[in-house]
């Protein structure tokens, strides 16, 4: 028996039904810890398949488990399908769901023949960039008994070990004291001009930054009307490094740039979240090289190791269960393949 002709035949009679999938997906995107109809949706099309589906899992409503085969090497497929706001899937989760129920429809039909256990973990909100999906489910055990985890990411063009670095999102909060801005403005503390101020101080720090380090944020809310001095603002942020001890380092930066802020105008700084980081991705070589040939073989076409596109970096959640588990995180070029 040719293992992978019988996997890849499963995969093509399954074809027209994965790009159904991921086109209801893209109609109804959903956010982070919302995706009922998309959890539902690719649970089921793995229930149909002959999985063993369990919902709800970790306390986690948009969080499932669905098994497969029986042999002693468990391999995890990670599946996300969660939206941004106001863009929908521009992220292409709705293409990492239908690819990941195609894996795993693939190796579930051989899985007996090879000795494997497929196991399809569902997981929400990849997009939160804090206490995300993954994380949460790595802390309440969902992992536990897994050999090897992956997932593959739509791109520009074909990666196996795209840069993934360590990133952490959070909410900046200042509090100042409201005032009439004509009549009284020498009453008020401008919460606005404290934002303004940082946002300034971390204009300045990005000349000192490590080549590595990025920093880039939204203001979130500015005020309520022009003549009331802003009593609140808000901002949120993401700060990323190419490692977790490079993005600790960074957070010290930019929190003292946040904290002049409130001591050059008075108001009081709140900073919510961040404290549960996304981590930097260790692709596992020997998997990854596997990754290569196999695509290879399938006609896949990787850049060189010194193009510019190898050098642009994003950040994922799974590089958290990249420090637990043996993982890969490839891109695959969402246009069509060329020799």
């Amino acid at each position: 028996m040719d293992i992978k002709a019988a996997a890849r035949e499963r995969l093509e009679l399954a074809s027209d039904g994965l790009v159904a999938l991921s086109h209801r997906i893209h109609a109804h995107p959903e956010l982070g810890f919302e995706e009922r109809r998309a959890c539902d949706w690719v649970a089921q099309a793995l229930s149909d398949a002959g999985f063993t589906v369990h919902s709800g899992i970790c306390e986690l409503p948009t969080a499932f488990v669905a098994k497969a085969g029986s042999g002693p090497l468990n391999i995890g497929l990670m599946a996300e399908y969660d939206s941004l706001p106001g863009v929908g899937h521009a992220c292409g989760h709705n293409l990492i769901a239908a690819m990941t129920v195609g894996a795993a429809l693939a190796l579930a039909h051989v899985a007996d023949d090879i000795g494997i256990t497929v196991t399809v973990i569902g997981t929400p909100a990849e997009e939160v960039g804090d206490a995300s999906g993954k994380i949460l489910l790595l802390q309440r055990g969902a992992f536990a008994g897994i050999h090897a985890a992956m997932m593959a990411h739509p791109a520009p063009v074909d990666l196996v070990q795209p840069k993934i670095i360590a990133a952490s999102m959070f909410d900046v909060h200042y509090h100042g004291k409201a005032a009439h801005a004509s009549a009284f403005p020498e009453l008020g503390i401008n919460a606005a001009d404290a934002l303004t101020l940082a946002q300034t101080a971390i204009g300045l720090l990005r000349q000192h930054l490590h080549a590595g380090d990025r920093i880039h944020g939204i203001c979130t809310h500015g005020g309520d009307a022009p003549n009331i001095v802003p009593a609140r603002t808000s901002a949120r942020y993401i700060i990323r490094g190419e490692t977790l001890d490079a993005l600790e380092a960074l957070r010290a930066r930019v929190r003292r740039c946040f904290e002049a802020g409130a001591l050059a105008t008075g108001s009081k700084l709140e900073i919510r979240g961040g404290d549960q980081p996304y981590t930097e991705m260790l692709h596992d070589p020997a998997m990854a090289g596997l990754y290569r040939r196999n695509a290879e073989a399938l006609g896949r076409v990787f850049p060189p190791p010194d193009s510019p596109i190898g050098r642009i970096a994003a950040s994922t959640d799974m590089g958290n269960v990249s420090k637990v588990i043996p993982s890969i995180h490839p891109m695959i070029a969402s246009t069509r393949c060329r020799r």
